[in-house]
């Protein structure tokens, strides 16, 4: 394949090059970039492109360029996008699993620290009981125990605190 046959290929694949690429990284800017490292690397290896088999060879090139683009350590990495058309609200791109996403963790520490106030707000007899419990992860067998208490009893209090509890959290739960 000679230059002008393979500028006329890249015109005609250069939409769905970046469809492909786009598709896979999200980020329109990411997607330009992963499109003209596809026609480089295309460029460079055209002589192994298979006659006919034009469309699926450059497809397989901008899978790979785009899945080592998301592999890579920069894109795991916390970045801020800028805003445009990819993030009209100028929020932060987050990569990564959504329980390791700072927002989420602090939303869970948030709920955490609510739960352990209420928990600790409770009345008598049901505070005793509940802290073994809910924060010390005790058994209702090892509060009774620790608590001088009939185990029945404990679990009649664990479930009275626990109305409690959903009742005194239900602002915390709701958006």
């Amino acid at each position: 394949m000679d230059e002008k046959e393979f500028t006329q290929l890249m015109h005609r694949y250069q939409a769905y090059v970046y469809t492909v690429c786009y598709r896979f990284v999200l980020n329109a800017a990411q997607a330009e970039d992963l499109t003209q490292e596809t026609f480089l690397a295309a460029y460079l290896h055209r002589d192994k492109c298979p006659p006919g088999s034009e469309k699926p060879w450059l497809a397989r090139i901008a899978v790979n360029k785009a899945k080592d683009q998301l592999r890579s350590g920069w894109n795991r990495r916390v970045q801020l996008a800028a805003e445009g058309e990819d993030d009209p609200g100028g929020c932060s791109q987050l990569t990564g699993p959504p329980e390791q996403q700072p927002e989420n963790i602090s939303l869970r520490t948030e709920c955490t620290a609510a739960v352990r106030k209420a928990v600790c707000a409770l009345p008598q007899p049901y505070h005793d009981v509940a802290v073994l419990v809910f924060l010390q992860e005790k058994t209702p067998d090892e509060a009774a125990r620790m608590t001088g208490r009939p185990p029945k009893t404990v679990y009649t209090q664990l479930s009275r605190a626990k109305k409690i509890l959903a009742e005194s959290l239900k602002e915390v739960a709701e958006p």
